[in-house]
């Protein structure tokens, strides 16, 4: 069975770090990308952070460039968002997923149609 498991969410203040991991099983890693969608309250889903982890191929949103950094360990099957300088605004759950990684940056509908979601934690930045 395809697993993508979350971890690492937490609360934080402003201004601080944290670190979530996507660890995966049940699937071919390196064909695929892994990366990061999230949900504020009351807000859509939104894409975060991408890693195509064959080639290293990498996208961030613009709200968060400069400040998170996806990396990926392909020998334990998993794929690391470090997040530094944490804002209110980045409170949301955040879901770990897999798409094909011929689809490159990822949207919702390939998500939907081709990928799949995984489990969700929780990033709470207090200011």
């Amino acid at each position: 069975d395809v697993q993508l498991q979350a971890s690492g969410g937490g609360l934080v203040q402003a201004g601080g770090s944290l670190r979530l991991s996507c660890a995966a099983s049940g699937f071919s890693f390196l064909d695929y990308a892994i990366g990061w969608f999230r949900q504020a309250p009351g807000k859509e889903r939104e894409g975060v952070s991408y890693i195509s982890v064959s080639d290293g191929r990498r996208y961030y949103a613009d709200s968060v460039k400069g400040r998170f950094t996806i990396s990926s360990d392909n020998a334990k099957k998993t794929v690391y968002l470090q997040m530094n300088s944490l804002r209110p605004e980045d409170t949301a759950v955040y879901y770990c997923t897999r798409t094909p990684r011929d689809y490159f940056p990822p949207t919702m509908e390939v998500v939907h149609t081709y990928g799949s979601w995984g489990s969700g934690t929780l990033v709470t930045v207090s200011s």
